[in-house]
């Protein structure tokens, strides 16, 4: 796996795969944060239907100003935090009725895994070459 993403870094420069990368995590989390809002208002139980989305989507709301600010540390943290998203896509698509949704939020939480889990590497590789420069 390592000599596959040095080859990559190698054959199509650190720029070009960070900018890829983060691309990549832009696209999965605003998609995870929309399928968490869509299944948190067909939740909609008790006096307060904001609270089923708040508690699915705060912790991905927490980490907007890594992404923002394009922190390898926090896209590093985040890529743990999008694997228990995974878990609980994995959950509700065993739940009679809504597989498709569970299906989806892990197959985009694996791809902000993914992403992010690059972005961290690339960025921060880009960075420390542009110290040793």
């Amino acid at each position: 796996m390592r000599r596959w993403v040095e080859g990559l870094e190698t054959r199509h420069g650190l720029d070009m795969l960070t900018e890829r990368s983060r691309q990549l995590v832009l696209t999965s989390y605003v998609l995870l944060l929309v399928l968490l809002v869509w299944s948190g208002l067909a939740m909609q139980a008790g006096t307060h239907p904001l609270t089923p989305i708040l508690i699915r989507a705060l912790p991905l709301i927490l980490f907007l100003p890594s992404i923002l600010g394009k922190r390898a540390r926090g896209h590093a943290w985040l890529a743990f935090v999008s694997l228990l998203y995974f878990v609980q896509g994995v959950m509700v698509a065993t739940l009679p009725g809504q597989g498709a949704l569970g299906v989806a939020e892990a197959l985009v939480a694996l791809a902000l895994f993914t992403g992010c889990m690059f972005y961290a590497r690339f960025r921060s590789r880009q960075i420390k070459a542009a110290r040793d420069a």
